[in-house]
């Protein structure tokens, strides 16, 4: 099984491997179908205690480190420039791609307006060439306390309504750039392309806003 070396601030062991267990990237291939076909719950990505990885990367790398393969142009957008990215090409194959072309996407920082605007969204005849962007922020919280989550009282509160949607559902997410829900509808405005976006805390949660989710905002 591979192994790498990271040469930057980030320090690697040796001994572990870049590939997930066949074990972990099914559950996380689950919880990512989940989390999209029902926009707004909130769903877990394997712990430590599960999947060796998980604990040793940031948990938004895991999609891709599930997902990608030697055919899926990718992109890890980070400012430890070559760490996270050597990661995912080693363990995965994926080929790197900037930006605008990559199918997969993994954010660790707060992709900038101009730049979650620039996700490729394929066209009205190929919907499925649109990207998967995995999104980093610091916290998701469901506003009424379902599925376990607790309440937050700041961030930025989403209205969700669309396919998989019981009429509205409402999310309170921490960490989005100002602005998110107005350039996260010009990226769908073309459907049935556009982008689907994952929304990743730290712990592993993560909530899905698929294309087909109509999304507003207000602060909270």
């Amino acid at each position: 099984m591979s192994t790498i070396t990271i040469a930057s601030s980030a320090t690697w062991d040796p001994g572990l491997p870049t590939a997930l267990t066949p074990g972990g990237a099914q559950a996380v291939f689950r919880a990512t179908l989940d989390a999209l076909a029902r926009p707004g719950t909130v769903k877990r990505l394997p712990a430590a205690a599960g999947e060796p990885l998980a604990g040793r990367v940031p948990a938004v790398l895991l999609p891709l480190l599930a997902l990608a393969d030697l055919s899926t142009p990718a992109c890890v957008v980070s400012d430890e420039e070559g760490a996270w990215d050597e990661i995912v090409r080693v363990g995965t194959s994926a080929p790197r791609t900037p930006l605008s072309d990559a199918r997969l996407v993994a954010a660790l920082r707060p992709l900038a307006i101009d730049e979650l605007a620039g996700l490729r969204t394929g066209t009205a005849i190929a919907p499925e060439d649109g990207a998967l962007a995995c999104l980093a922020v610091a916290g998701i919280a469901i506003v009424d306390g379902a599925d376990g989550i607790a309440s937050a009282s700041d961030g930025t509160r989403l209205l969700l309504s669309g396919p998989g949607v019981p009429g509205t559902r409402a999310i309170i997410v921490t960490g989005l750039p100002a602005g998110f829900a107005a350039a996260r509808h010009r990226l769908v405005a073309g459907f049935p392309a556009g982008a689907d976006l994952l929304l990743i805390a730290p712990d592993g949660a993560v909530t899905g806003l698929p294309r087909t989710t109509v999304v507003s905002e207000e602060a909270v």
